[in-house]
């Protein structure tokens, strides 16, 4: 059998902080590469900064003769742990600066350090960041992902000093993959070439610490991504200026536009009306609390025609607009119209669109003003010269223009859009002849047009007439506001040389940005178009870590076509094998879409289980190999807290002959800081980290499966709450690592008929394993709180007979009016109840003598969950008081916590979850209060 040493993700991982990290990153945009380009569900590149490092790094106890005794191999562990809490926080990814360069340099040489002792040698030396990535880019294995998607994976591979090869089927995928991890490495620390920049170097820093230093990482590509985006908003403003009048305001001044507000129209359905009705969701233009304004809409009866005014708020906005999901009202008669005469007048051609506002820059503020005949005039004056070709999906459920006539791309956008966009996207060849003449080869002059394109794609995005008005921002919300395109009635059309939200130089900022944050030095990205069913671009060894699609929640081919239709024209003749293609690849994307295939589902997990099988036979088994998944927790079944999309991965995973050996929850919402939650168990994702099942794997029969998993599934239990403190809300997930390694290490469980025992039959028994662990846990308790756990499974805090309690509180040694005593029930006209949560606020006094762990926990419960708790002081004076009798707080908070959870009461779970997740800062805390009460007393 292959010995191996095993990874750190296969024992343990800081996993609170790095979800923590991952929830913050969508708050963050500035540099992010999310902001190279849209893409749909992206990674964080937290966790996956966390995975990759954590996947390559020895654990200690993989490691006897480095680390002997079990108290070093902690002491070592909780070393590699700091490192990844330092490492997955975005302020790391600024190498720029010499603290996060320091972070990274450390992370690379861990890595480089297990590398060399699996080979017998030693590392270079810690303070040569060159020639640990030397060394890394010789002797590391590259990471691999076969469904690339947004990047996130192979650019934190990148990042951490290893070779990083992505590929995808999807050619905006691929565009992406190659902007971030393959054109940055190849023009690394070379400056700029356009005549503003300054040879000699780029400045850095700011006010005294000002200093010109060489051209470094990418530094000088974005310098160019900047200068010749500016060159083509002044080139372009020459052309179709006058197209995007400034508008004029009472005054007499004039402003910048931001944005026209417009409303689509269709005839009345009266026939004594006769007016072109608009379809308005809301007649507000800004919900801002200190610039409320809204739209009033005015009737001329003889002209038959509605025309709008901007209003504030003092002259009283409408409750509700003119359309809605069961269909439309006119502003001029209050006839009704279903959705369907919409429909119809729609599909006949006889939709138009009337601006109903102009949003202009003030001082400091938004203008709202009404619309005059010449931006009306502005807008009619626009005569493209090109369009894109090509139809939406017509029977997707993610693209509901298609129902009411917007068949075509083009569709998407106005007259004055298409023309902003295609002259935009001429100037791209200009550009790249300006590069060359001033002696950029063509390498370089392809690379910089590639970031101008995705700039476009990011403008098209924006510059749409189904992007939405941000009430609230005051701003242009785009196109992709979801993995869709729905209708929209009213839609802002932005202005691309305002300095706004969707202009022009803004998407060439957010690329710069990104660019210049990119690893200042790193080894080369290789990325490729490929299948993965059929096709992995490494021969063999590499270490596999992966995001692959999840049945039909994306239609990624589909979506992506919207930005194809414009790049493709800009890129063919740089990727022409990429863009060869009139659209997207289809027939090979692995997504179970019933309108597009027969029974969609069975070939998607055919093709699932050939992709895993094609990575078994090239993943070397010296690294595990890591795979996130969607989970969703609203397929979840009765029998077992099964999932179809989950089983379907474990299968796939344990026929294509591996071995699970961990599964971690990585969410992008954190459980533990919410209190509005659907359900508890928010993973958007679990990493689930497999090995090569051995070709002599046993078969077990169901009884010796069982039997291993009641022998070792609490001890992993054990040590995932009692040392790696998984929060209660991740504990379902990563308890079925251990459980799945117990019935993956087999080639085949079957019954004693020969019958298979299947994943979800594993999954069943391991959940009930689970269950009984808690159950166990119960017995740890004092007598008292052992009744209340027991008699809030049977009757949650209503009324029981007293008798009853009389039985149950007997068998446990203890009196119900001792309970009733210690204030943890009523008692009264022979009924019992047991004290709610705000019953232990911190205006009732504790009974004299020990606390018992269920006071104990409610009470710390409330100092964290209610509006007049202290918090964490106020639970740390509580774990203060009950000194080692604290212990137990923590394992009846995870008890109350499976209840709550298994019986669907989710604001409950939180309140216990929150406990456990904040229960090493309490601990913090009260120690500091035990040292502040011993330095008083000396």
């Amino acid at each position: 059998m292959t010995t191996y040493r095993r990874k750190l993700i296969e024992v343990d991982l800081p996993l609170d902080e790095i979800n923590r990290e991952s929830a913050r990153e969508k708050s963050i945009r500035h540099g992010h590469p999310s902001t190279l380009h849209l893409w749909w569900a992206r990674r964080p590149l937290a966790a996956c900064r966390a995975v990759i490092f954590a996947s390559m790094v020895d654990d200690p106890s993989s490691c006897p003769d480095e680390f002997p005794t079990e108290e070093e191999q902690n002491a070592e562990r909780e070393r590699l742990h700091d490192l990844i809490r330092r490492l997955v926080k975005w302020e790391s990814t600024d190498e720029r600066e010499a603290a996060s360069r320091e972070i990274v340099s450390e992370a690379r040489y861990e890595i480089a350090r297990a590398v060399a002792r699996s080979r017998g040698e030693s590392p270079p030396g810690r303070d040569d960041p060159s020639a640990v990535l030397s060394y890394l880019d010789d002797n590391a294995l590259p990471i691999y992902d076969p469904f690339a998607g947004g990047g996130s994976i192979p650019l934190e591979a990148q990042r951490l000093g290893l070779r990083a090869i992505a590929s995808d089927l999807n050619p905006i995928a691929v565009l992406i993959n190659k902007a971030l991890i393959e054109l940055p490495p190849k023009f690394a620390n070379q400056p700029p070439v356009n005549p503003d920049a300054d040879p000699m170097g780029m400045t850095v820093g700011k006010g005294r610490k000002k200093q010109q230093v060489p051209w470094r990482g990418a530094a000088g590509l974005a310098d160019d991504i900047r200068y010749y985006g500016r060159w083509m908003r002044e080139r372009a403003f020459e052309r179709i200026g006058h197209l995007y009048p400034k508008a004029k305001l009472p005054d007499g001044g004039e402003a910048t536009v931001i944005a026209w507000l417009w409303a689509r129209t269709v005839p009345c359905p009266n026939p004594a009306c006769g007016v072109q009705m608009p379809l308005m969701r809301t007649f507000q233009a800004s919900t801002k609390t200190n610039n409320r304004r809204w739209i009033r809409p005015v009737v001329d009866r003889d002209s038959k025609k509605v025309s709008f005014e901007a209003q504030d708020h003092d002259s009283g906005v409408p409750t509700t607009g003119t359309v809605n999901r069961s269909g439309a009202t006119c502003v001029a008669c209050n006839a009704t119209a279903p959705l369907a005469h919409v429909r119809e007048q729609s599909r006949a051609g006889n939709m138009g669109e009337q601006m109903t506002a102009i949003v202009a820059a003030g001082n400091r503020k938004r203008l709202f003003l009404t619309a005059t005949e010449e931006h009306v005039r502005a807008a009619q004056e626009a005569d493209p010269c090109w369009s894109p070709i090509g139809n939406m999906p017509s029977r997707s459920r993610d693209f509901t223009p298609t129902g009411y006539g917007f068949a075509e791309w083009r569709h998407l956008f106005t007259e004055r859009q298409l023309t902003a966009l295609t002259t935009l996207s001429d100037l791209v060849s200009e550009v790249r002849t300006l590069l060359i003449e001033q002696c950029a080869n063509d390498p370089y002059a392809d690379a910089v047009c590639t970031y101008i394109a995705l700039a476009i794609g990011k403008n098209a995005d924006y510059c749409s007439n189904f992007a939405s008005w941000h009430l609230s921002g005051e701003k242009v919300s785009h196109l992709f506001t979801r993995q869709a395109i729905p209708m929209v009635w009213d839609f802002a059309e932005s202005n691309p040389f305002s300095y706004s939200t969707g202009n022009w130089l803004a998407h060439i900022e957010w690329i710069a940005k990104t660019v210049d944050r990119l690893p200042i030095q790193a080894n080369s990205g290789w990325v490729h178009q490929a299948d993965a069913s059929t096709t992995i671009h490494v021969e063999s060894g590499p270490v596999i870590v992966t995001d692959p699609p999840y049945y039909d929640n994306i239609a990624y081919a589909d979506l992506s076509d919207f930005f194809y239709v414009w790049l493709r024209p800009l890129l063919r003749d740089s990727y022409p094998d990429l863009f060869a293609g009139i659209s997207t690849p289809k027939a090979e994307e692995m997504i179970a879409e019933p309108t597009r295939f027969v029974e969609s589902r069975d070939r998607f997990e055919q093709l699932l289980n050939k992709t895993l099988r094609l990575i078994r036979e090239r993943c070397t088994p010296e690294f595990p190999s890591s795979i996130f998944y969607a989970y969703k927790q609203q397929e979840e079944q009765r029998q077992g807290r099964t999932s179809t999309g989950w089983e379907t991965i474990l299968s796939a995973l344990v026929n294509g002959d591996f071995r699970i050996v961990g599964t971690w929850p990585m969410r992008t919402e954190l459980a533990n800081r919410t209190r509005s939650l659907g359900s508890n168990t928010l993973a958007s994702s679990v990493v689930l980290v497999c090995r090569p099942r051995p070709d002599d794997a046993p078969i077990a029969t169901r009884r010796q499966f069982l039997d291993a998993l009641e022998r070792d599934l609490p001890a992993a239990l054990h040590h995932l709450t009692r040392e790696s403190h998984i929060a209660p809300v991740d504990l379902a997930q990563a308890a079925i690592g251990p459980g799945m390694e117990i019935y993956s290490q087999y080639s085949r469980v079957e019954t004693l008929s020969g019958e298979p025992v299947t994943v979800r039959d594993a999954l069943v028994q391991i959940n009930r394993v689970i269950a009984e662990y808690h159950r166990s846990e119960q017995g740890d308790l004092d007598p008292e709180s052992q009744f209340c756990v027991s008699w809030l499974r049977q009757h949650g805090y209503a009324e029981g007979e007293y008798d009853e309690a009389g039985v149950l509180s007997r068998a446990m040694a203890i009196a119900v009016d001792t309970l009733r005593d210690r204030r943890l029930l009523t008692a009264e006209r022979g009924l019992v109840a047991l004290l709610p949560l705000d019953e232990y606020s911190p205006d009732r006094q504790p009974v004299l003598g020990e606390m018992t762990a269920w006071e104990g926990c409610f009470r710390i419960a409330y100092h964290l969950n209610r509006e007049y708790g202290r918090g964490i002081r106020g639970a740390a004076e509580i774990v203060q008081s009950m000194g080692s009798r604290a212990e137990s707080v923590e394992r009846l908070a995870r008890i109350l916590y499976e209840h709550y959870d298994s019986s669907g009461d989710s604001q409950n779970a939180v309140i216990f979850n929150n406990l456990v997740t904040s229960w090493q800062d309490i601990q913090v805390e009260a120690q500091q209060i035990l040292d502040e009460t011993q330095g008083a007393l000396v």
